[in-house]
């Protein structure tokens, strides 16, 4: 009992460690060694910008004001407000706003969630590149402009922005963590493919546009299927969005869990590690199914390190760091309680994808608009 308990011990500590520290350092030395430009451009190509709402009244105005007032021609852009069976009179204000705005317009969709509502608005246009956000989003002014500059390369099929957390109040960490994520982006844009983009602000050339399963999440899908077509996805952080965040960890747990439960879809249905390169498989393994798969780890690495505490020091001092971490995490420690609450989200979310699967539709976060 006492050697595969040791193998996983080994395992699960390895697993983790490599995951949230040596894979992002691998990847930044690597970037620095072996950096693959994007020749990209200021061009103007005509723009679709598109928005899945489903019941936004309360921000969809402020959203279109935003959308208009972009730095980019007003005769190459068009904004199409895809209204996932809102009933709460987003559409009314959306066609108000369209009355006296030609570049706006409104497409009413059947209930079936917000890739549903994204695929029927693509079929329904026509720009060169389709770019999507949320509607509680807030974008930069040149946003468009620096967004659509990467797609001028022929080998990038897909770009994705910079999304800010606005500062609140309250106790959520996600500020933390999320530049931890872009730095590491960043990084695995210079090697040449990101592992997973952001709803807030991205774009695609039309013709690289993919329509994937209703329940799939294009920040996940999109960037490893261009690079299954031989293209990029690239990350570009002049291109910036603003977001109000979860305004606890709690929420944000709640958040994460319905996030994680479209990750470990395609994770386990979505065919991600087939016919990529060896560079980026590596990864998408280290940086997504690794990382989705840490809650599981923790679990693995507690439960293997009860049992060989009396085996030696390293494994009573790793438990001890485990415990500490759980200690922490229930005195309210920020960071702490965060890592547990995400980590544990998993974990939730594992369970409720093998109970009862993932829908498609999907409600707005608590506290984000």
């Amino acid at each position: 009992m006492v050697g595969p308990a040791k193998a996983v011990f080994w395992g699960a500590l390895g697993a983790l460690a490599w995951t949230h520290v040596g894979y992002p350092l691998a990847a930044g030395l690597a970037a620095r060694v072996r950096s693959r430009p994007v020749r990209g451009r200021d061009w103007q190509p005509r723009v679709t910008v598109v928005v899945a709402a489903h019941d936004e009244a309360s921000v969809i105005e402020r959203r279109l004001e935003n959308l208009l007032a972009l730095d980019y021609p007003s005769d190459r852009l068009e904004v199409v407000v895809a209204s996932d069976a809102s009933t709460d009179g987003t559409d009314e204000l959306v066609e108000a706003v369209a009355a006296s705005e030609r570049r706006v317009r409104l497409l009413r969709c059947p209930r079936g969630g917000k890739v549903a509502a994204q695929n029927l608005a693509v079929r329904e246009t026509t720009g060169d590149v389709v770019a999507f956000s949320d509607a509680n989003a807030a974008w930069a002014p040149d946003a468009l402009r620096r967004l659509v500059a990467p797609l001028a390369d022929p080998d990038v099929a897909y770009a994705c922005g910079r999304l800010r957390l606005q500062a609140t109040d309250g106790s959520n960490r996600e500020g933390l963590y999320w530049r931890y994520e872009l730095w590491l982006r960043e990084r695995e844009s210079r090697l040449g493919s990101i592992t997973g983009g952001n709803g807030s602000i991205y774009a695609l050339r039309r013709e690289d546009y993919v329509e994937v399963d209703p329940r799939f999440g294009h920040d996940l899908a999109f960037p490893y299927l261009m690079v299954q077509r031989g293209r990029r996805a690239v990350y570009e952080p002049a291109a910036l969005a603003d977001e109000k965040p979860t305004p606890s960890n709690e929420a944000e747990y709640r958040r994460k869990v319905r996030m994680f439960e479209h990750c470990w879809l395609i994770t386990l249905r979505g065919s991600m590690l087939r016919r990529l390169p060896l560079g980026y498989l590596v990864e998408v393994v280290s940086h997504r199914v690794l990382r989705y798969g840490s809650g599981v780890l923790h679990v693995v690495l507690l439960g293997s390190s009860l049992l060989l505490v009396a085996d030696g020091p390293v494994y009573a001092a790793v438990l001890a760091g485990q415990l500490a971490l759980l200690g922490a995490a229930a005195a309210g420690v920020p960071v702490a309680r965060y890592y547990v609450l995400v980590s544990w989200a998993t974990v939730q979310a594992l369970a409720n994808y093998l109970r009862r699967g993932v829908p498609a539709t999907w409600e707005a976060a608590e506290g984000t608009r």
